[in-house]
């Protein structure tokens, strides 16, 4: 690879990093308020629970039984949140992978420079139409959870 190919490869990825850092940022915002329900509410939820099945009258299974009743919904949600966000990321990887497979078969047809602009188009498109799914994401996540803002 020439001198100049290296520089143009080394900014395409440095400006995809920087689309995928936004996407990253996007999210974080739009799921703060379920993060915010699944930390603190249902965490708080689950600490009350439990401290309430220490009771003296009751033996060490029927504590720990009761204690692991508690965490149920939270460890739920929890796991609800983590698949939701796997498929998402499953979804947007699968996309970039058919922009890095076109940008790959362009290069072998067209000049380089057609090529990076058709892979940062494509990357582009890809990262918007992720980005377009999130509040129906949040809105399913939100909707399950009970959340009601």
């Amino acid at each position: 690879m020439d001198h100049i190919a290296a520089v143009e490869q080394q900014l395409v990825s440095e400006r995809m990093r920087r689309k995928l850092n936004e996407v990253n940022m996007a999210a974080q915002a739009q799921l703060a308020p379920v993060q915010d329900h699944i930390n603190f509410t249902l965490q708080q939820a689950y600490f009350k629970c439990a401290y309430e099945c220490f009771d003296r009258t009751r033996k060490q299974e029927e504590i720990s039984n009761c204690v692991e009743h508690c965490s149920v919904p939270v460890v739920n949600a929890q796991q609800h949140f983590e698949n939701e966000m796997a498929k998402f990321q499953e979804r947007l990887n699968r996309s970039l992978m058919v922009c890095q497979d076109k940008f790959e078969s362009a290069k072998l047809q067209q000049n380089k420079a057609d090529a990076i602009n058709g892979l940062e188009s494509c990357v582009n498109q890809s990262i918007e139409d992720n980005m377009k799914t999130l509040p129906h994401l949040v809105g399913r996540m939100k909707a399950s959870f009970n959340i009601g803002h």
